[in-house]
């Protein structure tokens, strides 16, 4: 598998009532880190052919990051497609080294021209489950 990595800086806004990053912005990362996953790895003619979208998030919040705090996003693809979906793991990494994030998100291929379902080809799903 292909492991991906992305810096994020807790800013202001991204804090809650609470004093930390709120659920919904690590949501939000977790859209981010995977998008730049796909744009880092995908070729330009699937970029414009295909989009994914979320079907299913499962996360676990362990830990608390504040404004100015910068987190380490990982993600990955640890197992093939199976039809048009994945599951993508994820994981922040607080600056203490400990994760405060994980998260298994599924997700499914789109045509862009008709806005249907497709099955993930082997030529889409390799360069994310190469090791």
């Amino acid at each position: 598998m292909t492991r991906f990595t992305l810096s994020i800086t807790a800013t202001p806004d991204d804090i809650d009532e609470l004093g930390h990053v709120n659920n919904a912005v690590w949501v939000r990362w977790i859209q981010q880190i995977a998008v730049a996953h796909w744009e880092a790895l995908a070729p330009p003619e699937q970029q414009v052919a295909y989009v994914w979208v979320v079907t299913r998030h499962e996360i676990d919040y362990r830990g608390n990051v504040a404004a100015g705090e910068t987190v380490t996003g990982e993600t990955w693809v640890p197992e093939p497609p199976t039809g048009a979906r994945f599951d993508r793991h994820v994981r922040f990494l607080g600056p203490d080294g400990k994760v405060k994030v994980q998260a298994v998100t599924t997700w499914a291929l789109i045509d862009r021209a008709s806005g249907r379902l497709l099955r993930v080809r082997d030529e889409i799903a390799a360069p994310f489950l190469s090791s």
